[in-house]
């Protein structure tokens, strides 16, 4: 079975882990520092923070921007973490629909969105394609808002000026995801990258309890084991185990994105002449996607998604959805009364979507079979 998404873990991996078990630190160590430094420097921001997983991240980010009791807006296609997290925050999570070309919010809806209670704007780089930051960056300026990238999807992605998704040159803040599908992986495991020095270190605080621990800046230096909780904060701390795994696989992004290139280009060359499929769209700039994602006319080939799922599982090829809207979900529409036909765009992208294997250990013969498999659909 090729499964839609898998890790690729090495030699130097497993070493890494290794020697950091046999080491004095599990957590709190040097590893994590190192981990932050490498991955700050790598897409070029000036602070790093790692943490236990992405969520953990979005939510340290919206709590520490301190925007309770006001709205944020995100896209209703993705994992429902990038709503979550905004609710855990005190915010309410809302949403605008999606460019029906990239799959991405859009700026005009989200412009159409806005209200007064609105601080924030969260663009999720679906699949790993960056949204139109530019646009977002612009409006959020315009209206005082604050503006986060959820780029799960998109580590090694680049802007179209050429700009490396992380670097915030547009936003406040960007949230990377390790977990074992993504592009690099530390297990479970996420981070956030920021500009901003002040939210920097309001989110180091959260993500450690809200505890402060530097006593020479204390009155009286009361001594090295003084701690201060300054925040109700969390544990999100990532160990050390995955700091050291994180750093040999940043070492290989570039070649782990060189291979899903490789792949996603014979996939276009492969199934681009079949008219009861939409392959996504290519970009003028280096995109390291984590997701290939078919848009399949499923009445045009007498078959349901179920079906075609089936059929592929039966030739050797993993499938996933990605996603189910999140405004159709029961806890969404309960809470917050949403409903179907809200985001038209998103609904009719999720009726036909499908992902297909992507992943830089896939072989040739695999990436053949995959072909092959789908093509056999509508024979």
């Amino acid at each position: 079975m090729i499964p839609y998404g898998r890790q690729t873990i090495e030699a130097d991996d497993e070493a890494a882990v290794l020697e950091t078990l046999r080491s004095d630190f599990l957590t709190q160590g040097p590893r994590t520092g190192a981990f932050e430094r490498a991955l700050a420097d790598r897409v070029g921001a000036r602070h790093c923070l790692v943490l236990s997983s992405a969520t953990a991240a979005l939510h340290v980010v919206y709590a520490a921007m301190e925007l309770e009791g006001r709205e944020g807006i995100t896209t209703p296609n993705t994992f429902v973490a990038t709503a979550n997290a905004m609710a855990y925050a005190g915010m309410k999570p809302r949403f605008a629909d999606i460019d029906p070309a990239t799959f991405n919010l859009d700026p005009d809806a989200v412009e159409a969105a806005l209200t007064d209670d609105t601080a924030l704007i969260a663009p999720v780089h679906f699949a790993g394609l960056p949204a139109d930051m530019a646009r977002f960056a612009a409006l959020a300026k315009a209206r005082g808002l604050k503006l986060v990238e959820d780029a799960s999807h998109a580590i090694g992605s680049e802007y179209p000026d050429g700009g490396r998704v992380g670097d915030c040159r547009y936003s406040d803040a960007t949230v990377f995801s390790f977990h074992p599908v993504k592009t690099m992986t530390t297990g479970e495991g996420g981070a956030i990258t920021t500009n901003d020095d002040a939210l920097y270190e309001r989110m180091a605080l959260l993500r450690s309890h809200g505890i402060e621990r530097a006593p020479e800046r204390m009155a009286g230096n009361p001594g090295p084991w003084f701690y201060e909780q300054q925040h109700l904060g969390f544990n999100y701390r990532m160990t050390e185990m995955q700091a050291a795994l994180g750093a040999t696989q940043l070492a290989k992004l570039d070649r782990f994105a060189n291979r899903r290139r490789e792949i996603i280009a014979a996939y276009h060359a492969g199934l681009s002449d079949l008219n009861w499929l939409n392959l996504p769209v290519q970009p003028s700039q280096t995109v390291c996607h984590h997701l290939f994602v078919l848009q399949i006319d499923f009445e045009a080939i007498g078959q349901s998604r179920a079906e075609v799922m089936a059929r592929l599982k039966a030739a050797g090829v993993g499938t996933q959805v990605h996603y189910i809207p999140v405004h159709l979900q029961p806890w969404y529409r309960q809470q917050y009364g949403t409903a179907p036909g809200d985001f038209p765009n998103a609904e009719r992208y999720y009726d036909r979507t499908l992902s297909i294997p992507l992943y830089p250990a896939m072989t040739d013969a695999d990436v053949a079979q995959v072909i092959a498999a789908v093509r056999a659909l509508g024979a």
